[in-house]
C-alpha cells in the first residue's frame, strides 16, 4: 500500500467523494466506498462520508495499492515539442488520457511513459503519466506533459490561475456570431459519460467563439469552422457551450451535434496551447496541425462554401 494525495480539480467540484475516488484511483466505486469506511481516506484531514460533496482545491489523502503507474506501451506518438523538462505530444481522437484500472493498455500515458519513463513520476496521480492537463477520448490536439514532479506541480498551477491560453478548431452546425459564451456549468456527476450542463448554478465558464469560413452541406445544412479559446478549463466545455447556443459540435453525439458525411469523429481538435515555460520563463506556442480525416471533411465542404 502507499499514500496518494490529490486535490479536487475544478471540475470535480460538486461530485461525490465515493464517485472521484474511485475514478482517480482507477478501482470500482464499491472499492472505493470500502476503503472510505475503513478509514483510509480523509479529505482535508478528516474521515469523510462516501456521499461528501466535494469542492474545488480539497485535498484527498488516501491508501491506495502501488501498481498504478501505466504500463510502458510503446505506440507512434507525435512529439511536438520537447526539452529537458516538458514534453508536448499530439493525441489522437478516440485514445483515452490514461488507464482507469491497473494494467490497463491503450492509453496516452501508456505510450509518454513508453517513450519517457521519468513521466511516469511526475503527476501527484500516478495513472496521468505526467499529464498536466486532459482532452476528452474524442478530442484530438496539444497535450502537455512534465518530467518530474516540481514541473508538473508548476503547470498545473498556471492551469489553475488561467496562465495557459489553449485554441480549438470546432466544425458547428449553423452560422454562429463572433463573441463570448458565459455559462455556468454543473457536471451530472450521476452519468457514467460524464455529461455536463449549462446550469443557474456550476462552474464558471468562458470560452470565445471566433468564425473562420461557413459552408453549405447540400442536403444536410449549413456548417462554420470556429475557432474557440478557453481561458478556464470545466469538463466538456467547449461542446456544452456550443451545444447551449444552438450551434453544436458536428459528430458529438453526446450533446446532439449534427452526423456529417464522411465524419467519423467529434469534429474537435486542440490546435494550439501557449504558455510561459515552467522552468525558463520563456514563451511558447505549441501547435498541433489539424488531422488528415478532419481536413478531408473541410475539403468536401469546401465546394459549398459561401461568403456571409
Amino acid at each position: 500500500m502507499d499514500e496518494r494525495r490529490f486535490k479536487v480539480d475544478p471540475e470535480e467540484e460538486g461530485e461525490r467523494l465515493d464517485r472521484v475516488l474511485a475514478r482517480r484511483l482507477g478501482i470500482s466505486r464499491r472499492l472505493a466506498i470500502r476503503a472510505i469506511e475503513e478509514g483510509k481516506v480523509r479529505v482535508g484531514g478528516r474521515r469523510a462520508a462516501k456521499g461528501y460533496v466535494l469542492a474545488a482545491g480539497e485535498e484527498i489523502v488516501a491508501e491506495v495499492p502501488t501498481d498504478l503507474a501505466p504500463l510502458p506501451e510503446p505506440r507512434a506518438l507525435r512529439v511536438l515539442y520537447e526539452d529537458e523538462w516538458i514534453l508536448a505530444v499530439d493525441k489522437p481522437a478516440g485514445w483515452p488520457m490514461h488507464p482507469l484500472r491497473p494494467g490497463e493498455t491503450g492509453t496516452l500515458a501508456n505510450a509518454v511513459v513508453a517513450r519517457e519513463p521519468a513521466c511516469a513520476r511526475a503527476s501527484a496521480d500516478p495513472r496521468e503519466g505526467g499529464a498536466a492537463h486532459r482532452l476528452d477520448n474524442e478530442t484530438s490536439g496539444v497535450v502537455l506533459f512534465a518530467r518530474s514532479r516540481p514541473v508538473w506541480m508548476r503547470l498545473r498551477e498556471m492551469f489553475a490561475v488561467r496562465a495557459v491560453h489553449k485554441e480549438y478548431l470546432a466544425l458547428v452546425r449553423g452560422a454562429p456570431e463572433a463573441g463570448e459564451i458565459r455559462r455556468p456549468i454543473l457536471p451530472a456527476s450521476a452519468s457514467r459519460s460524464r455529461v455536463a450542463r449549462s446550469w443557474e448554478e456550476g462552474r464558471e465558464a468562458l470560452t470565445r467563439v471566433e468564425p473562420l469560413e461557413f459552408f453549405d452541406a447540400p442536403g444536410q445544412g449549413r456548417f462554420a469552422l470556429v475557432r474557440c479559446t478557453i481561458p478556464t478549463g470545466v469538463r466538456h466545455q467547449i461542446r456544452v457551450h456550443l451545444q447551449a447556443i444552438g450551434h453544436p459540435i458536428a459528430g458529438d453525439a453526446l450533446y446532439g451535434g449534427a452526423r456529417l458525411a464522411g465524419l467519423e469523429r467529434l469534429f474537435l481538435h486542440a490546435t494550439a496551447i501557449v504558455f510561459d515555460h515552467p522552468v525558463t520563463g520563456r514563451r511558447l506556442r505549441v501547435e498541433s496541425p489539424l488531422p488528415e480525416e478532419l481536413r478531408a471533411v473541410l475539403a468536401v465542404l469546401t465546394r459549398g462554401r459561401r461568403a456571409r
